[in-house]
């Protein structure tokens, strides 16, 4: 038994020191050296995906876009549709992964599809997008902890003002930014310790997602003063409080529904510190959309049923109608407690949304699309990651807080923009499929087949018409304090992305020496191997090719 055991690691052992050769080769073969490890299993690395989606938690912060627009129609049938859209989505982008995995991209695939001076220059803009889409989306995410932070406070004391305070908000937002940097550049020294702290992040955050939906059941249903709602009003209940006609407010109640869903692409980008990725990324991309959307509706459903006065939700002291929710339910100490514990497991998360986002910023800068490339596409040797892209990401990040001190709604219009980027960088991919042909792609273990062209053109019409309705404001004929900036702010970020172009993308941008060299490496590195690989069968020794 013993020496069985031995055999089996040893044969375990080289499987995976030829996987990780071929996956070496592999990135090779896109322009790329292998810098960063391997460190996370597709386990450890659902779990990263599954937490930045964070769709329950996501649904939970977002719960007045859900109500204001469409009420409980949009928040439980608009998510049954976006989920059918999403999977879509997820599939289609999950089928370019596996024919081309590497940490750019959306972007990458659209050069390697279309490979014109057209094709380069969609690709650009592509990854501006998308990179401005998770720098919004890491904001975001801070944003959402500093306001449930500050609005604790205002549970015990509803006239404390501080909470609308901007320069209280901007200093909790850049403690929160920093924190993030900070132990993203720590978490690497140390070998897993990275897919460690996601696996307990994940784990803990499906825990809570349990312990809050039984907690408000239980206090509903234990206390005689309080009542659930009627079927009718949880499945059926049409809430427009917008003023525009409902046609177009159930399309703008999507948006809850979307932003839950949004930022699977987080895989993508990590999709070099993952062993297999051919195989292992695109069920990540899919299982994730599908875990999110489950535990999402479910949760969606416990607190429209546990709604025990929606005036009082809607017109919430902390303006957090999730908080008031649980206020009502749980009570105030109950709902703090509650709280703190969502806030501490918020704060994991966003350190993999913060993690993803700088995978993307040195992806970006390792292909020369950003300012001083060769700069921020250094990988520290000591850290194991790259620092320099992760401090310039969380500086940027850092000075979108600045808009607390001016205009709020300048500040939630940014936060939107992640939705409408990301969203607009997963079309663009898989409209450039189309347009060149499904033939033109090489394809990978995982290929949809017949079924491709289908999913496709469904991803496509999703991402037309959610970006559309995504830049309405909230009403018509809107004051200028009620205006939705998100086309201003995503117009700002195009002509800093098209200024950059001319200014540099166009002569660097996947046009870089050490691409080139990283190219004739592969191929010398695969000819040499040729004579030293092994191959594992099951159960056999090792052969010599």
């Amino acid at each position: 038994m013993v020496e069985e055991e031995k055999k089996r690691l040893s044969v375990e052992s080289l499987r995976s020191g030829q996987q990780q050769k071929l996956d070496a080769f592999d990135l090779a073969d896109m322009g790329h050296a292998q810098e960063l490890p391997r460190q996370f299993s597709m386990w450890s690395m659902l779990a990263l995906a599954f937490s930045v989606l964070g769709t329950w938690a996501t649904f939970a912060q977002d719960l007045m876009s859900g109500l204001q627009n469409g009420g409980s129609i949009a928040i439980l049938w608009g998510l049954a549709l976006v989920t059918i859209c999403n999977i879509c989505v997820a599939v289609s982008l999950g089928e370019l992964c596996s024919s081309m995995p590497t940490a750019l991209g959306q972007a990458y695939w659209i050069h390697r599809l279309w490979n014109t001076p057209a094709g380069r220059f969609s690709s650009y803009i592509c990854a501006w997008i998308n990179t401005f889409g998770w720098w919004t989306l890491t904001a975001s995410q801070i944003a959402f902890m500093t306001n449930f932070i500050l609005g604790i406070k205002v549970m015990f004391d509803n006239d404390w003002a501080g909470a609308s305070e901007g320069w209280v908000q901007f200093l909790v937002y850049v403690g929160i930014t920093v924190v993030f940097t900070l132990t993203n550049v720590l978490a690497c020294r140390k070998d897993n310790f990275l897919a460690w702290f996601n696996n307990v992040v994940g784990i803990q955050f499906t825990m809570l997602f349990v312990i809050f939906s039984l907690a408000m059941l239980i206090a509903v249903g234990v206390h005689h003063d309080k009542h659930f709602q009627t079927a009718g009003f949880v499945f059926g209940k049409w809430l427009n409080e917008t003023g525009w006609p409902d046609g177009v407010v159930w399309f703008t109640g999507l948006l809850q529904a979307a932003y839950g869903l949004t930022a699977f692409d987080s895989v993508i980008h990590m999709v070099e510190e993952i062993p297999s990725p051919r195989v292992n990324a695109p069920r990540v991309i899919y299982l994730a959309v599908i875990m999110g959307a489950i535990t999402g509706g479910i949760f969606m459903v416990v607190c429209l049923f546990c709604i025990q006065d929606l005036d009082s939700i809607l017109n919430s002291p902390t303006g957090l109608p999730f908080m008031q929710l649980l206020t009502d339910t749980v009570g105030v100490q109950g709902g703090a407690a509650l709280l703190s514990i969502f806030v501490f497991n918020g704060l994991g998360q966003g350190v993999s949304v913060a993690t993803t986002a700088s995978r993307l910023t040195w992806g970006f800068a390792r292909d020369g699309g950003l300012p001083f490339s060769q700069y921020f596409a250094h990988v520290d040797t000591y850290w194991h990651v790259p620092a320099r892209s992760l401090w310039a990401q969380g500086v940027i990040i850092a000075v979108v807080g600045v808009l607390y001190l001016f205009a709020s709604t300048v500040l939630e219009a940014i936060l939107s923009v992640s939705t409408i980027a990301l969203t607009i960088s997963y079309g663009m991919p898989i409209a450039a499929l189309v347009l060149v042909g499904r033939d033109k792609l090489t394809p990978g273990p995982f290929h949809l087949g017949r079924y491709g062209m289908f999913c496709n053109i469904v991803s496509i019409i999703y991402c037309c018409v959610t970006t559309v309705f995504f830049f309405f404001p909230g009403g018509p004929d809107p004051a200028p304090a009620d205006m939705n900036y998100a086309i201003a702010v995503f117009g700002v970020m195009m002509v800093i992305a098209l200024a950059f172009w001319f200014i540099k993308g166009r002569r660097t941008y996947l046009l870089t020496d050490e691409a080139l060299i990283e190219m004739l490496r592969a191929r010398e590195l695969e000819n040499s191997a040729n004579d030293a690989t092994v191959v594992v069968v099951d159960g056999q020794a090792p052969e010599k090719n």
